[in-house]
């Protein structure tokens, strides 16, 4: 009976031994592998993925993408405010001046108590050294309009702003602790600017003057309007007639003939604007100036 027991013993362990050398190793040592395998991409994934994705997302939020790209606005350049408020003002004119410069005078008299308050806050506020050379030009220019058309309202209604006695020489507003007269604005501040378009932008509310544009001077606009009526003045057929031999233009380039002839000929001036080339040569002549009221 022992011999028996002995014996399947001996039977199992042979058995063993056989399935160990038939392959069993290699199984297992397979299972073994893939097992590791498997791990070592589960891992890897699990570190390598959020690596992927915030690299990712540290260059959409660096660069964004195409779309995103074309969608955002350039940066516009910061303007800086006017040193001045000139909408009250602008609001008049928009509402009492036609495009061509035709002036309704009644209806800027109805409006008499808001051009009183504009004239008023020009009184309180003259240019400092820290303005402009723009918001200066504009200030000046908006001064010596609103105070002609404060003038022509004090007297209306009158045919010619020179049915006004001494409408020009007359010191009749104060802007700070100084009285001036619509001359002092011409020819001391306005012309030592030395900008020759200054006279398309003042108005002496005649016809034959340049037209009261429809709207304030800024320092954002001032220049740009200055030249587009110079433009329009220059080659306004009522105005000045120009050809290529022969021109008869306003009194204005006689009566103030030094300031556009600072870089170069009257002739050079006008060429600058005129949409008709005109030789140098060219025979001149002045219209008569119509001071007939512009309403």
């Amino acid at each position: 009976m022992a011999l028996f027991a002995n014996l399947k013993k001996v039977v199992f362990v042979l058995s063993l031994a056989l399935f160990l050398a038939c392959g069993g190793i290699k199984k297992i040592v397979q299972k073994t592998n893939s097992t590791a395998d498997t791990t070592t991409e589960k891992d890897t994934l699990k570190i390598t993925k959020p690596i992927e994705e915030k690299a990712t997302d540290l260059l959409v939020e660096k660069t964004g993408s195409p779309e995103e790209k074309s969608a955002t606005p350039k940066t516009q350049p910061v303007i800086p405010p006017e040193a001045f408020d000139h909408e009250i003002w602008n609001t008049l004119l928009q509402k009492h001046v036609s495009q061509n410069g035709a002036v309704n005078y009644k209806g800027f008299k109805k409006d008499g108590s808001k051009l009183k308050i504009y004239l008023n806050t020009l009184a309180k506020h003259i240019p400092t050294e820290q303005w402009s050379r723009y918001d200066t030009l504009a200030y000046w220019i908006n001064v010596y309009n609103a105070f002609t058309v404060a003038l022509i309202l004090d007297n209306y209604p009158v045919n010619s702003i020179k049915d006004i006695k001494n409408p020009w020489d007359l010191r009749f507003f104060k802007l700070g602790t100084k009285w001036y007269s619509l001359n002092d604005i011409e020819h001391n501040i306005l012309r030592k600017i030395e900008d020759p378009r200054i006279h398309f932008g003042i108005n002496c509310a005649s016809v034959s003057c340049p037209k009261l544009l429809n709207k304030a001077f800024t320092a954002q606009n001032v220049d740009k309007e200055l030249e587009n009526l110079t433009i329009d003045f220059i080659n306004n057929p009522e105005k000045n007639t120009i050809s290529a031999n022969k021109v008869e233009i306003s009194k204005i380039f006689t009566w103030f003939a030094k300031d556009f002839k600072t870089k170069g000929t009257l002739i050079d001036f006008l060429n600058t604007y005129s949409k008709i080339s005109i030789h140098n040569n060219a025979q001149k002549s002045f219209k008569k100036y119509n001071w007939k009221l512009n309403e």
